[in-house]
């Protein structure tokens, strides 16, 4: 039992990536150990792979945050600015280019 739920809380907390072959080795677990049909281990997988891929998304969202803020605190100019305004110096030669 402690394995299970083991591999539940480090699969929810991201810690642990179920692939395919994971789920597959869980699934066939639930249904030897604790008599699961297979509609409950698939459903019991699926809550499981869902709080993975919401944690997922959240440590994402939250590393992406943080990196932000680091490159805006060191004063790094985001390519999008940066680009555009080199867009904007060359449109600038051009035109004194063209002048003289």
């Amino acid at each position: 039992m402690f394995e299970l739920f083991e591999k539940a809380v480090l699969t929810g907390i991201g810690a642990l990536s179920l692939t395919q072959k994971k789920g597959e080795e869980l699934l066939a677990d639930l249904k030897e150990r604790y008599k699961f049909s297979e509609e409950e281990g698939k459903a019991f997988l699926e809550k499981i792979q869902g709080a993975a891929r919401e944690t997922r998304e959240k440590i994402t969202e939250a590393a992406e945050t943080e990196v932000k803020k680091a490159v805006e605190r060191i004063g790094l100019v985001p390519k999008t600015d940066y680009d555009a305004l080199l867009q904007r110096v060359e449109e600038l030669e051009k035109k004194r280019s063209a002048g003289e």
